[in-house]
């Protein structure tokens, strides 16, 4: 595959990810809780879980051509890939937190969040290639 239709390939599966996020959020939000602050928590928490959970299997198969099974192999390979994420994330959250941080403003804001995604899906790329999706020979290699 070449390097744009990866990149098209990758940023779509992002978008995919999100928007399952985001209706997962919303279906939760939808159920009416008495206590508003307990569904945010909830939706937010399911909607990371269903885009986590998306966005694995889409890169799996399609990014990384991962064709190995097993629940333990699955196991290991989305605890990673979730670990990945949490590096990734806070690469993220730091960079719009410093945007706002120096001009607080919510353009800035939103600009440090694209730079900080971008930043962290090419890393998260990396990593999970590095990390989570490499071949066997490889990862014994390593270590």
């Amino acid at each position: 595959m070449s390097r744009a239709a990866l990149i098209l390939r990758y940023a779509g599966f992002a978008v995919i990810a999100v928007l399952v996020n985001l209706a997962t959020q919303r279906l939760v939000l939808g159920i009416g809780w008495p206590m508003p602050g307990l569904g945010l928590a909830v939706a937010i928490a399911a909607g990371t879980l269903t885009g986590l959970v998306v966005k694995y299997v889409l890169d799996k198969r399609w990014i990384f051509y991962d064709v190995e099974g097993g629940l333990a192999n699955h196991g290991r390979k989305f605890a990673l890939y979730t670990t990945m994420g949490l590096v990734t994330t806070a690469i993220f959250w730091g960079t719009e937190t410093l945007f706002w941080w120096l001009w607080h403003t919510d353009a800035m804001r939103e600009l440090g969040a694209v730079i900080g995604l971008t930043i962290g899906y090419v890393t998260k790329y990396q990593l999970d290639k590095r990390f989570v999706f490499a071949p066997r020979h490889r990862a014994e290699a390593a270590e």
